[in-house]
């Protein structure tokens, strides 16, 4: 995909996100809960994994009807809801203790380290509220559909997934981790989201378990949710807090195990760039067209090059 096409094809799908959840995230919410909740999820972030949503929905077919390009926007909300409060949260003292996200103060600084706590546990239970739909809002979503979205979502949320590799980050802080440890722990913070991102963008094209294509989506969902956490331990080595819009350097600091302290930087870059590979192979042998995994195969590329 063109960079120009690419450019065109993230701003709009950016664009119905970002008003879909300023519409689905209430400023109503009591005591200022809703405020807290707005702030931590709305204008900020890279929003790659409700990209990854709505690549992988358009390369299984959804976005031709409008019940699937309705389900594809509520996963890809659903998951941006999930990803912000794991921020929320472990930003907090008693996680990893950060002041800066998304280029602003954290939201247990802006608000206290209890609405923060509550703003996170918010935006989960709404994130499944979304992909529930009652009846006459969002009907065309059958209901099939919604708890298949609602299980894989839960799936790389806990104890399988962000929940677990959390437990393995804190409880890794001054250790020596080998490379399959390593991995193990960001598959799960970090990965299992990613991962999940992509399967729930092919669930709404209808693509089944079993088939050839969701094993190679899921391959590909795999491949680059380990590459983003290489090229993010890279890139808090290299980049100053002013371009990542986060602490820089703070796993450093706080002595965890990275990549880079595993492989060395030109290492982790090597790892990253080997990860892109397979998951261009991986959509080569999905059976879908080049051109339905254009914009995967573009997100992949942005990936792993990424910058910030």
């Amino acid at each position: 995909m063109p960079p120009d096409v690419f450019k065109d094809w993230s701003a709009q799908v950016l664009a119905r996100v970002e008003s879909a959840l300023s519409d689905w995230v209430p400023d109503s919410a009591p005591a200022g809960l809703g405020d807290a909740m707005r702030y931590g999820v709305l204008d900020g972030g890279k929003r790659l994994r409700a990209l990854l949503v709505q690549a992988a929905a358009e390369a299984a077919g959804a976005c031709a009807t409008p019940a699937g390009a309705e389900a594809a926007l509520r996963a890809a909300c659903a998951v941006e809801l999930i990803h912000a409060y794991s921020l929320v949260h472990d930003d907090m003292p008693c996680m990893d203790n950060d002041v800066l996200r998304r280029g602003k103060p954290t939201v247990h600084v802006q608000f206290g380290e209890a609405q923060a706590m509550l703003a996170g546990d918010a935006m989960q239970a709404l994130a499944f509220e979304v992909l529930t739909p009652d009846a006459g809002e969002g009907a065309g979503v059958a209901p099939a559909l919604q708890a298949r979205l609602c299980r894989l979502l839960a799936r790389a949320s806990g104890q399988a997934g962000m929940a677990g590799g959390q437990a393995i980050d804190l409880a890794s802080v001054g250790q020596s981790l080998d490379e399959a440890t390593l991995r193990d722990m960001h598959q799960r913070k970090t990965g299992a989201l990613l991962r999940a991102s992509v399967q729930m963008g092919a669930a709404c094209g209808g693509l089944a378990p079993d088939s050839s294509a969701w094993q190679a989506l899921t391959d590909y969902g795999h491949a680059m949710g380990l590459a983003f956490q290489i090229v993010d331990d890279v890139l808090d080595t290299t980049q100053g807090s002013e371009v990542l819009g986060k602490t820089a350097g703070k796993d450093a600091d706080a002595n965890k195990p990275t990549y880079v302290s595993l492989l060395g930087l030109q290492g982790a870059r090597d790892e990253a760039a080997g990860l892109l590979q397979q998951s261009l192979a991986a959509l080569a042998r999905s059976g879908l067209s080049t051109q339905a995994t254009a914009a995967l195969a573009a997100l992949a590329e942005r990936i792993v090059h990424r910058d910030h």
